[in-house]
């Protein structure tokens, strides 16, 4: 289970192999500064322009900021109170994701429905949403783990059928994209974070993005405690949050969209030069693997033991003592992380998802590393395993 595995790496080792890096250039510089120089750093200009490259860059008609991807994911959340739904109805999501997920959902007042993954794809399992679709579900969460799309058309056939909303949290997914359709215009709306392992990074921050006016609308509000968009006045319409981003992130952020196609690029290319690196150990391990059909996104570099017997803690240590900085993949939130406790779920309902959380772990592959660095890696694996 992942508690088994440390999480403060090895004591004396010099990291070569990091998650990623947060470099401020020129451009953000230059934002910057235009904050500081109006004595402003709450919402303002930035944030507004950071919004607008983001939607045009990839497509969406509204891209609204948040202080953080999780919080993306809460207001998101809390917008389906617009249409109909009762705190304490279910939202599916995958069992197997980054905690903020499951979090947001709780946050948001409903409860997480939780749904197994597929070993293979780390994605949440279209047979299994069907299975867990109850009357009090309101909407699916989807989640394109490590930049992987989820595959869409049953989910949206599911989601048809039982009147459900579908929030795409594209939060490792960034320029994704599912036969021709970017990532968060598939379902109603998309989230996504700038954390420092992301392909745009602003240090913290999230946006969330839809076709929808309407969606929008009240995103906007939810996002402000739930006050009309562009209200100061104390009419609080609907439950809201204080969720907004600030200019100094959002300086960051205009640089991270402009910087976009070469910074995918690079970790695209990192990604398939490790891909084939690695190919011997396919015996061994389960890769990512990209569809004809998809676009992933260079998020990190994912792997899953084929056989227990390969020791996921050992191979972690293994890693980390020679500088490679790795984390497990999630595990099963509801029946691996104390904190879920609660629910009551039982170890050995998500057996997917548990599988992966015992046994899978992922490193960085972002476009600062080099072609040594790749190598590097790839030796380091083949050292563990051969």
């Amino acid at each position: 289970m992942p508690g088994r595995i440390p999480t403060g790496g090895v004591r004396g080792c010099q990291v070569r192999i990091t998650f990623g890096d947060l470099k401020i250039g020129d451009i953000a510089r230059k934002y910057i500064q235009r904050a500081l120089e109006a004595n402003w750093v709450s919402e303002g200009r930035n944030v507004a322009e950071f919004e607008q490259k983001f939607a045009h860059k990839f497509g969406y008609k509204h891209a609204i900021a948040t202080s953080s991807g999780t919080d993306a994911d809460i207001v998101s959340c809390a917008s389906l109170y617009e249409v109909g739904a009762k705190r304490g109805d279910e939202i599916l999501v995958p069992a197997c994701s980054f905690v903020s997920t499951a979090n947001s959902i709780l946050a948001a007042g409903f409860t997480p429905g939780f749904v197994d993954i597929e070993v293979e794809t780390l994605n949440i399992d279209p047979i299994k949403i069907e299975e867990a679709v109850t009357k009090n579900t309101r909407a699916i969460m989807v989640v394109h783990t490590m930049g992987k799309p989820c595959k869409m058309d049953p989910i949206l056939e599911i989601a048809r059928a039982h009147d459900l909303k579908i929030i795409e949290d594209s939060c490792e997914a960034h320029g994704a994209t599912f036969k021709g359709r970017v990532v968060g215009s598939i379902g109603d709306m998309g989230t996504f974070s700038f954390y420092a392992a992301h392909v745009v990074v602003s240090g913290e921050g999230g946006m969330v993005v839809t076709n929808d006016d309407e969606i929008a609308k009240v995103i906007k509000s939810v996002k402000s405690h739930g006050r009309p968009f562009g209200s100061v006045y104390f009419d609080f319409q609907r439950i809201g949050f204080n969720s907004r981003m600030n200019e100094l992130t959002a300086a960051i952020g205009i640089e991270g969209v402009e910087s976009f196609d070469k910074t995918f690029n690079k970790r695209k290319q990192n990604l398939y030069k490790l891909l084939e690196l690695t190919r011997e150990l396919t015996d061994y391990c389960y890769f990512i693997n990209e569809e004809k059909f998809e676009k992933m996104s260079p998020h990190a570099f994912p792997i899953v033991l084929r056989d227990k017997k390969y020791d996921c803690a050992k191979l972690y240590k293994y890693l980390e003592s020679k500088g490679v900085q790795c984390k497990t993949l999630f595990g099963s939130l509801p029946t691996q992380h104390q904190a879920f406790k609660f629910l009551k779920h039982r170890y050995g309902e998500f057996p997917a998802s548990e599988y992966v959380g015992e046994n899978g772990l992922h490193f960085g592959i972002h476009q600062y590393l080099t072609d040594d660095d790749l190598l590097y890696i790839s030796d380091t694996l083949k050292g563990y395993f051969k």
